[in-house]
């Protein structure tokens, strides 16, 4: 998921559960035809999604939707992502005391 085209798919599919069409989702991601085709053919390889086939109006469509297990894999990494960004987050505060203590007459850091 850490790779941007990837995380975009992800997040565009779980915020439309009933699927996204291919054109749709190269849209809101914002990826070429070959770069999205490759992001989903490897999503689809590791389960994370799956896509459907068939026509639309006479027009061959693809349907790109995020597998339960997807979901729950895309939500775990997320759950991961935000402790790691609350823990620099809480370095760069601490960081930011000492710094403010040191520039504080006679406050002295160690």
């Amino acid at each position: 998921f850490h790779e941007r085209g990837r995380l975009a798919v992800c997040t565009c599919l779980i915020a439309h559960p009933e699927g996204m069409s291919f054109s749709d989702l190269q849209r809101a991601c914002n990826l070429t035809d070959g770069n999205l085709s490759r992001h989903l053919q490897a999503l689809s390889e590791m389960k994370i999604v799956s896509l459907e086939r068939h026509a639309d109006n006479g027009r061959p469509t693809t349907t790109c939707t995020i597998t339960r297990a997807g979901r729950a894999r895309f939500l775990a990494y997320v759950d991961v992502l935000e402790a790691v960004v609350r823990d620099v987050q809480r370095g760069a505060a601490s960081q930011s005391d000492v710094r403010a203590r040191s520039t504080i007459p006679g406050l002295a850091t160690t």
